[in-house]
């Protein structure tokens, strides 16, 4: 994860920025160059639109299904 990815990431925690979360936590498991670390930021992505009412986290759970991480 780039450095500047990560300071977003933790502006948006510290003002509680789920709506940002879901989005940055996305654009975190996009980048990420292994399976373990792109399920881990999915997973957060997905619980955080889970929390938001987001419209993004039936696309989140599809992507968690084809990696085998949920069902």
């Amino acid at each position: 994860m780039s450095a500047a990815l990560d300071t977003r990431l933790l502006a948006a925690h510290e003002t509680g920025d789920r709506r940002s979360l879901v989005a940055l936590y996305r654009e975190a498991a996009e980048g990420a160059n292994a399976d373990e670390a792109r399920g881990f930021y999915l997973t957060h992505a997905y619980v955080y639109a889970l929390e938001e009412g987001h419209p993004m986290a039936r696309d989140l759970h599809a992507l968690l299904c084809a990696m085998g991480r949920e069902e």
